[in-house]
């Protein structure tokens, strides 16, 4: 099991650096960590909290990030199906901000951010399982 989180840490790892290089150096591009800070303030907005140092808010749904997708991918894309894992993270991500009543223009707002979006996810998921065929 161990392998399995430590390929799936390493494809949610690369899909962050993925987009972070991408997202510094480019314009129109997705900005999913947007998403996620707006998603992370209003549940801690739920209990009366909320991180409003930007650096802080940046650095903690970062953490969340990677964890969150790194089990994803642990339990998702070491297995046969690691194509569809990324895709389906990729849509989900495209998809479901609004229903969440959150801001989807950061991957949304444009037919190139939607392909981009779900193009970081699949290729998680695929370093996922190119990690873990390397280390089983």
């Amino acid at each position: 099991m161990y392998k399995k989180i430590l390929a799936g840490l390493g494809g949610a790892i690369a899909l962050n650096l993925l987009h972070e290089t991408i997202r510094k150096n480019f314009d129109n591009v997705p900005q999913v960590n947007k998403v996620g800070e707006e998603a992370l303030n209003k549940a801690l907005g739920k209990a009366d909290m909320k991180i409003t140092d930007k650096d802080q808010l940046y650095a903690a749904t970062l953490a969340g990030d990677v964890i969150s997708n790194g089990l994803y991918y642990a339990t998702t894309a070491t297995t046969g199906f690691n194509i569809v894992s990324g895709v389906a993270a990729g849509l989900g991500a495209v998809m479901l901000p609004q229903k969440m009543g959150l801001d989807d223009s950061p991957v949304a707002e444009t037919n190139q951010k939607k392909i981009m979006t779900v193009a970081y996810y699949l290729f998680g998921a695929v370093v996922t399982k190119l990690i873990y065929d390397k280390i089983k």
